[in-house]
C-alpha cells in the first residue's frame, strides 16, 4: 500500500491551519472568549436586537451550538435576552455594557492577531486567500447532514 500526501489534501490544511489560529487566539486575543463567542458579539454589535436563529445564521453555527454559546456568553453577563414584544415566544438579543467594552477589547486584538496569522502573505495574496476560503466555508453550508445520503462527486 502507498501512502499519499496528505500535504495535498483540504481536510488536513484545514485542521493545521485551525490549530494555528487557536494558537494565535489563546494568546494574542483571550483565553477565555472563544472565536465563535466573539463571532456572535461582534454581530450583535452590528445588528442589535437579532433573535438567536438570525445570530447563528450569520455566524455559520447550528442550532446547538449557537444555543450554548449564547448561553455561555448570557452567564458571563455579556448578552442580555429580552422578549420580543411581537412573539412572546421569541427572545432578542442585546450587548450588555460588559458585552460592548468586551467586543470592543476583543475586536482590536483579534485585528492584531488577523494581521500575524495572514502575515506569510502579500496584501493581494490574503485578499485572494480569503476569498477563496470563503467561497469554500460558504459552500460547505451545503453539505449533507450525517444522517443524509452520501454526496455524489460532480
Amino acid at each position: 500500500m502507498t501512502a499519499v500526501d496528505i500535504s495535498q489534501h483540504p481536510g488536513h490544511l484545514a485542521r493545521r491551519l485551525q490549530q494555528a489560529h487557536h494558537l494565535l487566539w489563546t494568546t494574542m486575543v483571550s483565553e477565555e472568549t472563544t472565536s465563535p463567542q466573539f463571532a456572535v458579539l461582534n454581530v450583535l454589535a452590528a445588528e442589535p436586537g437579532l433573535d438567536q436563529r438570525g445570530v447563528g445564521e450569520r455566524v455559520g453555527l447550528d442550532r446547538s451550538t449557537i444555543a450554548e454559546v449564547i448561553s455561555r456568553l448570557t452567564r458571563r453577563g455579556l448578552l442580555d435576552k429580552v422578549r420580543d414584544p411581537q412573539d412572546g415566544r421569541r427572545f432578542l438579543l442585546r450587548l450588555t455594557e460588559d458585552g460592548v467594552r468586551a467586543h470592543r477589547k476583543l475586536a482590536v486584538r483579534t485585528a492584531r492577531m488577523n494581521q500575524v496569522f495572514l502575515a506569510p502573505l502579500s496584501a493581494e495574496e490574503q485578499t485572494v486567500f480569503l476569498d477563496l476560503i470563503r467561497r469554500v466555508a460558504d459552500a460547505a453550508e451545503g453539505f449533507r447532514h450525517p444522517a443524509e445520503p452520501l454526496l455524489t462527486p460532480p
